[in-house]
């Protein structure tokens, strides 16, 4: 029997790959030699120069599959020297690895990828393992997770559960999993009146009072009281621009921008609706043109507590001691997408450096991570799915 997975020195390898978006960096490539030594079957589901591994152990028509979703690639280190240790060099000093991913989230891909192969190897399961692993989801993700999603259904291919490895916990090992996610939306206005001389103003038609009306509107509505499983929705305006250098000149245009994170007694377009009614209200009462331009980057979604959350929670508890909060926190990832293939809870580690200088990650909390996937691979099968 071959010794067990290293996640550890699996997640310095994969720290040395400069896998920053959208480039693969061999990322994948050493995933996929490490999963096809231990008999999966890898298919690269690259799509527009990203690319993207789907890696299945067990037959494609099992009875249980038991799938994985995670990243390889990272955001820009920014400024280099700023760093205290290279930020691709997966130094580790007193119990913890530095590196760009330590933590978002390549410690959470090798954790998983260590697990899964230890547990094919040692107890072959009655059924089929799947990773699904993307190198863009920091980016657009549209030739990521859903790619490879794409390609799944043309294939027939699928997933029964899955588990999304982004960081959950805010500051303490496995105080949280993630049941769902919050919509997500930005609005571009762009407020157009006529030009003139700040002197005579009667001859122009000022955009930026009309793009303050609407500004307040938005950010003085209440969206909801919060649901059950969501806290209230949120609009946050973040930025008003009209690039006008010159103090005597009344600009023709004026933009914004809006970002709303919603929960689910909203769906984008109800959202979108509202916003455009808003946005025609004070351009009938100003005068002037308001366009509006909305980018969805994805709806509010739910996975109900039953039998994969309570999996994943007692498999966090048996490791850490503490029984994991149902959340549906923090920003978007990549469940987003998965949920419309199956059920999808997110478990991870502490998400306290990611994206940051000298981003890190406890070598014991890696160890503790691979656990609990183990825990989910052996819970998952040893009750019927």
């Amino acid at each position: 029997m071959p010794d067990p997975v290293d996640p550890v020195a699996l997640t310095a390898d994969l720290i040395r790959c400069r896998s920053v978006t959208p480039e693969e960096g061999g990322a994948l490539r050493l995933l996929e030699d490490l999963l096809a030594r231990a008999g999966f079957r890898c298919t690269r589901a690259d799509r527009n120069g990203i690319a993207n591994l789907h890696a299945r152990w067990g037959p494609r028509d099992a009875g249980r599959i038991f799938g994985f979703n995670g990243h390889t690639d990272v955001v820009p280190v920014g400024d280099p020297d700023a760093w205290t240790h290279d930020p691709f060099g997966a130094e580790i000093v007193g119990g913890t690895l530095f590196g760009r991913g330590a933590a978002d989230m390549k410690s959470g891909v090798a954790a998983f990828a260590a697990a899964a192969v230890d547990f094919v190897r040692q107890t072959p399961p009655d059924g089929a393992v799947v990773m699904t692993v993307t190198g863009d989801e920091e980016g657009d993700g549209v030739d990521g997770t859903r790619a490879i999603l794409d390609w799944m259904d043309r294939s027939g291919e699928r997933m029964d559960a899955c588990i999304v490895g982004e960081p959950t916990c805010p500051s303490v090992m496995g105080e949280m999993i993630k049941i769902g996610r919050r919509g997500s939306m930005t609005a571009y206005l762009t407020a157009t009146g006529r030009q003139g001389h700040a002197a005579y103003p009667h001859r122009a038609l000022n955009p930026l009072p009309a793009m303050a009306r609407l500004i307040d509107r938005l950010a003085r509505h209440r969206l909801d009281d919060g649901t059950d499983h969501f806290d209230p929705s949120t609009l946050a305006v973040t930025t008003i621009d009209t690039g006008n250098p010159a103090n005597n000149v009344i600009p023709a245009r004026c933009r914004a921008t809006v970002n709303i994170r919603f929960n689910d007694a909203h769906s984008s377009g109800s959202l979108s609706a509202w916003l455009r009614d808003e946005a025609a209200r004070v351009a009938s009462e100003t005068g002037v043109e308001i366009a509006m331009e909305i980018k969805v980057s994805g709806e509010s979604f739910l996975t109900p507590p039953g039998p994969l959350s309570e999996l994943v929670a007692a498999a966090v508890e048996a490791e850490t001691g503490r029984r994991p909060e149902l959340s549906t926190s923090g920003g978007t990832s990549d469940a987003r997408f998965v949920k419309d293939h199956c059920p999808v809870v997110e478990v991870g580690l502490v998400g306290q450096t990611m994206h940051q200088v000298d981003e890190r990650v406890e070598l014991d909390h890696i160890r503790q991570l691979k656990a609990i996937y183990l825990r989910c691979l052996r819970g998952y099968f040893a009750n019927g799915g």
